[in-house]
């Protein structure tokens, strides 16, 4: 009975090994079957798609593509297999899997490298320093050759012009009996009086003169080198005149102005002095106070007294910088708009470029003087001045394309998988162009935004 129980099993467990092997047989023909047919993809391995037809992606709307070889599952696996993930900033940072950028904390971007790629990145270049060589694809621009009408921006002010500058100075030493200014920018014309001086030099070149007309009338020498001498000492003519005629010598001697202007100083001979070693002059029109010379007070000869100024003659100083100092010269053309007064622009040229700069100044100053007369523009205004010097031909490139190293100017040259950092050599700076002189081809490509491919962790190299 035991036996007839054992056989049993042994012949159950034959079938049942019989009927496996045949539907394993079977299922490996259909699959060799369905292995043998064609199969499609979508290019992009990210999207995984694959059909036993042609057609269209459902996911990019991409046509599919025939498949060589393999298994679909298998060129998933590739697919997937060939996805590495870097840093936009630091491409030396390569990771399997999305993440951030351990040096600058970007998230990292998808990027294919398996053999579907049209533009593979090769390895030297990842392994370049990020100071000689930056994988990007920005846009890129070339220079242009163009004929340009140079017009440069300026800023200045209004100021007096020196020229026109008067000074009143003392003749004779004494006292002050009597003024004539009692504020400072008070406005006199020509021949008004300034002041009343008593001098005993000059009342006793008086005396002399007399008493040469009364005892010897015929030596006419020693006469006309009296009147000379009081002439010199300050009397004019018709005061002269008025000494011979009444016979009786002037107490004082009045100071008339030979300037038409405004007082802008005044004050003793020390403080004059003072003023003009410490340079306060330059700021005289800044303070508004009472004259520091008063009745009473005595004069020295040959000392200045007081300075006027004539508004209706003045400068305009205007601040060039270094890049635009080659194109003004004397003789430029120029508009003045005037801050203050807006509507009253006018047409000038520059008439001297100062050949030094000025003190705590990176600018050169340029000149132009005009007639104030009827503009009648406050002393001390400040203007927008455009400058029009020659028209140029010469090639260009956007300010943006080239980055300042100092006395280097850098662009970042188109080369295979990424741009190469380049020195050039370049001219003027108009508008929003700046001149290219030697170091470019006019085929040669450039980042047209050199800023974006500037490290902040490394500085640029460049070699010559």
């Amino acid at each position: 009975m035991k036996r007839l129980l054992i056989l049993s099993l042994v012949l159950m467990a034959v079938v049942a090994c019989q009927d496996k092997k045949e539907k394993t047989a079977a299922t490996a023909g259909h699959v060799h079957q369905e292995a043998s047919q064609p199969m499609y993809t979508c290019p992009m391995p990210q999207d995984s798609v694959f059909s036993d037809k042609p057609g269209t992606c459902p996911k990019c709307g991409m046509d599919l593509v025939k498949m060589e070889t393999g298994k679909p599952e298998q060129h998933q696996h590739d697919a997937a297999a060939e996805s590495v993930y870097t840093c936009p900033m630091h491409p030396e940072v390569r990771s399997d899997k999305p993440g951030s950028c351990p040096i600058c904390g970007m998230s990292l971007v998808k990027k294919e490298t398996g053999g579907n790629r049209q533009e593979q990145v090769e390895l030297d270049a990842l392994l370049k320093p990020t100071n000689e060589f930056v994988v990007s694809s920005l846009p890129v621009t070339v220079m242009r050759q163009k004929q340009e009408q140079i017009e440069i921006r300026a800023l200045g002010m209004i100021t007096y012009d020196t020229r026109m500058v008067g000074t009143i100075a003392a003749r004779v030493s004494g006292r002050i009996e009597k003024l004539y200014v009692r504020y400072r920018y008070q406005k006199i014309r020509k021949g008004e009086k300034i002041m009343e001086v008593y001098s005993p030099e000059l009342l006793t070149a008086q005396q002399n003169l007399l008493f040469l007309l009364r005892n010897d009338p015929g030596n006419r020498n020693i006469i006309e080198a009296a009147k000379e001498k009081l002439l010199l000492l300050g009397m004019d003519a018709a005061q002269l005149e008025k000494l011979i005629r009444e016979e009786k010598p002037s107490m004082t001697v009045t100071v008339y102005s030979n300037y038409n202007g405004h007082i802008h100083e005044s004050a003793n001979a020390g403080t004059m002095s003072k003023e003009r070693e410490t340079g306060a002059m330059k700021d005289i029109s800044l303070i508004t106070e009472e004259l520091s010379l008063k009745e009473g007070m005595y004069v020295e000869k040959g000392k200045s007294v007081f300075t006027v100024y004539d508004p209706s003659r003045a400068w305009v100083l205007l601040n060039i910088y270094g890049e635009n100092q080659a194109l003004v010269r004397a003789g430029s053309r120029v508009t003045i708009v005037p801050e203050t007064l807006p509507g009253k622009n006018f047409q000038a040229s520059v008439d001297y470029v100062e050949p030094f700069y000025r003190k705590d100044s990176k600018t050169l100053t340029a000149r132009v003087y005009f007639n104030n007369s009827d503009l009648k523009i406050p002393i001390g205004s400040q203007v927008n001045a455009t400058v029009y010097g020659n028209t140029r031909q010469a090639y260009w490139l956007p300010k943006e394309a080239v980055l300042s190293l100092g006395l280097d100017k850098v662009v970042f040259e188109k080369v295979k998988g990424g741009f190469k950092a380049h020195r050039i050599s370049t001219g003027i700076i108009h508008k929003e162009h700046i001149q290219v002189l030697n170091g470019l081809g006019v085929q040669d490509s450039v980042a047209a935004n050199a800023q974006y491919l500037m490290d902040s962790e490394s500085f640029i190299k460049v070699k010559n």
